[in-house]
């Protein structure tokens, strides 16, 4: 929440506008109080005179006078309570608006450490590896089938497993660099859905596609974006039981295109959804903590958002929203 010193200018200069005119309606009024009493106390049969003389103008105007301050310093009074709480609100606004910065900056600098950390660790683990692989690949293609061949399998297959936590923690680590251009969601959809047809077949899951008739192109890295997709139709099809179902549909929504990812999974806890995009956080007995991760990077450099939510299918729902291509053409 940003607060705008020109929009709250205009607010505050009001809201002293509106005080003053309290201040002098309640003058007004304490006068036109002081003279109706003065006349009901007349007619009520109610003689104010000093040695002969009718002194009721001179009451009239002393109860108008008296109601008139007694009215003056009430509005002031009122005007008070209202500028406090006015500046109350503000104070508060601008406490909530410097607690989300710090929390903004000491999420930054906890991805800064943990990208060089990262950083760090693959670069001395990558080599290793790779000569590893080497010397079980040799080993394999050298020993008879058997136990031992056997085993070689397996570390190569760890060293894989080893190879690819490795690179996200590279692709975690590594800046972006965004080679930007108009995109149509269908081309991401085409991209991302060829890349993930073997782990939904894996699943025999039904994949259900749904466009718009008509959407804004968007803005973006097609390679990047392509790769969230990929990351959240694997998590889906991962998520869904044998012959489940994946819904993959998007749709405009004020100036923005809304991409929504569902399974009929289990679905997301709500207590986990605050935590599933911080990195290295995983529920998964073999997981890295950094698909999410990586994807709510991708997406914030594009000056998106990427959230979870309920599917009508009962599983998860990941939206990603991200803004239209400006002065772009709808796509069909």
């Amino acid at each position: 929440m940003a607060i705008d010193p020109i929009t709250t200018a205009v607010p505050a200069a009001e809201e002293t506008w509106r005080g003053i005119r309290l201040r002098w309606w309640a003058l007004g009024a304490g006068v036109l109080g002081g003279i109706f009493d003065t006349v009901l106390l007349s007619l009520l049969g109610v003689t104010f005179e000093i040695r002969g003389w009718d002194a009721r103008p001179l009451i009239a105007a002393y109860f108008g006078i008296s109601f008139a301050v007694f009215g003056y310093f009430f509005g002031a009074l009122i005007e008070s309570q209202r500028r406090e709480r006015r500046a109350s609100a503000v104070m508060q606004a601008q406490a909530e608006v410097i607690a989300a910065a710090r929390a903004r900056l000491a999420q930054s600098e906890k991805l800064a450490a943990l990208g060089q950390l990262a950083a760090t660790v693959a670069h001395e683990v990558r080599n290793p590896l790779g000569i590893m692989r080497s010397a079980a690949q040799t080993l394999t293609e050298r020993l008879p089938s058997g136990e031992l061949a056997q085993a070689s399998t397996f570390i190569i297959a760890e060293i894989d497993r080893l190879a690819n936590v490795v690179s996200s923690l590279l692709g975690f680590a590594r800046p972006l660099q965004l080679e930007s251009r108009a995109v149509t969601v269908t081309e991401l959809f085409d991209h991302a859905t060829l890349l993930a047809a073997g782990e939904l077949e894996a699943k025999r899951a039904r994949l259900q596609r749904h466009t718009a008739s008509a959407l804004p192109l968007v803005q973006g890295d097609p390679d990047l974006l392509s790769q969230v997709l990929l990351g959240l139709l694997a998590n889906a099809a991962e998520a869904v039981p044998p012959g489940g179902t994946v819904a993959l549909d998007a749709a405009a929504a004020d100036g923005a295109v809304r991409i929504h990812v569902s399974d009929s999974g289990p679905g997301v806890p709500a207590e986990l959804r605050a935590q599933i995009f911080e990195p290295f956080f995983t529920t998964r007995a073999r997981g890295t903590g950094l698909g999410l991760a990586i994807a709510r990077h991708i997406i914030e450099a594009h000056g998106g958002r990427i959230e979870v939510g309920d599917a009508s299918t009962g599983g998860a729902c990941f939206t990603v929203t991200l803004p239209a291509a400006q002065g772009r053409a709808l796509a069909a």
